[in-house]
């Protein structure tokens, strides 16, 4: 198949990799994006556990507590502008303060005609799209605990919920170490056995290059994967604050991470107009 500037763009801007090394892959994958990064990877050219997403969308993130209950939410606009804009300010806490009262369970019924019709005015008034991309609804007990933490004016939000423990000071501390380190889960059990054997299958080709004999493959294989679980799992990184201890070892035998909402600014979107594409093209003529 045709490969085009726009998909060597794409999976530049995915993989950080060089744009060359990105065309032969996607022509080697016959234009399969996911295998065009595993062979990046496989590599050596791409190390995905160092790699950020780049953000692209615009609008806030915010947590906020109410007793025993918390949200945190995304609400989207086009430009930053409108983002920094009172309007668009009073419109996200007062979205904060409906899920807080309403508890809704899913996106469908968060979106009454009440809130449909704010977010419709406030778009009518400004000329600009606004969205309620995703929300949480998190409640605890008495004897739990909520930690939140807010990072570069709405960017990111962290909210985390302790069980066995009412020390909102270790929560906060904990939600501001995952708002940095940006874990993708609490613990290795949650990461699924599609995710480690990617990972696996990926070491072992980055060691056959490396002219590694079979026998030692699988005791590397362990070392590889303990760290790949040390990056990626909130009670295997090291806190930022104590870098002796981890975050299991902080928190002791009994007290529990039950929840890990942390919603970072525009995720997984594309911000419009962006002319990356033209860009490749260009420089590959």
């Amino acid at each position: 198949m045709s490969i085009t500037a726009s998909d060597v763009a794409k999976l530049r801007s995915m993989t950080g990799a060089g744009m060359m090394d990105c065309k032969k892959a996607l022509d080697e994958a016959e234009g399969d994006m996911e295998k065009a990064g595993e062979l990046l990877r496989k590599k050596g050219i791409v190390k995905a556990a160092k790699r950020t997403d780049k953000i692209a969308a615009e609008g806030t993130t915010q947590v906020k507590v109410s007793g025993n209950t918390a949200v945190v939410l995304e609400v989207n606009s086009e430009t930053d502008f409108v983002a920094q804009n009172e309007d668009f300010k009073k419109l996200v806490n007062e979205l904060t303060e409906d899920l807080l009262k309403n508890k809704p369970a899913g996106m469908e019924e968060a979106m009454s005609p009440a809130v449909t019709e704010k977010i419709n005015n406030l778009t009518a008034k400004i000329g600009e799209k606004i969205v309620l991309r995703r929300f949480a609804v998190v409640e605890k007990t008495d004897a739990d605990a909520f930690g939140v933490y807010s990072h570069l004016g709405g960017k990111i939000s962290v909210l985390i919920l302790l069980k066995n423990s009412a020390d909102s000071a270790l929560a906060g501390d904990i939600a501001m170490h995952a708002a940095a380190a940006n874990p993708k889960y609490i613990s290795r059990e949650e990461v699924s056995s599609e995710v480690v054997a990617k990972e696996k299958e990926i070491y072992t080709e980055q060691l056959k290059q490396q002219g590694k004999p079979e026998a030692a493959i699988e005791k590397i294989l362990v070392g590889k994967l303990d760290k790949f679980y040390s990056e990626i799992c909130l009670l295997e990184q090291l806190f930022i604050k104590d870098e002796e201890k981890t975050i299991q070892k902080l928190l002791g035998e009994n007290v529990v991470i039950a929840r890990m909402e942390r919603f970072e600014l525009g995720e997984g979107l594309t911000k419009a107009g962006c002319d990356f594409a033209s860009e490749v093209e260009a420089q590959l003529k």
